[in-house]
């Protein structure tokens, strides 16, 4: 294995664990709406699916494009 292979494997990497930690904060989300008690739990809970929704989606997409092959 060459350099650009350990390096293009160790970015798809970083981004399937920036994908897994958006999915394990969604889930936290979903916990914590479900079980609060009151608005601002549950409001809470749902700002942090939102975000982790809004971080599975963005955050990968930048970094890809950021690493994208061939414009360096």
């Amino acid at each position: 294995m060459n350099a650009e292979d350990a390096r293009s494997r160790r970015r798809w990497f970083i981004i399937m664990a920036v994908r897994l930690i958006g999915v394990a904060g969604a889930l936290f989300g979903v916990m914590l709406a479900s079980r609060g008690v009151a608005w601002p739990e549950k409001a809470l809970g749902v700002a942090i699916v939102m975000a982790a929704l809004a971080m599975i989606a963005i955050v990968p997409a930048g970094l890809a494009h950021r690493w994208r092959s061939g414009g360096e």
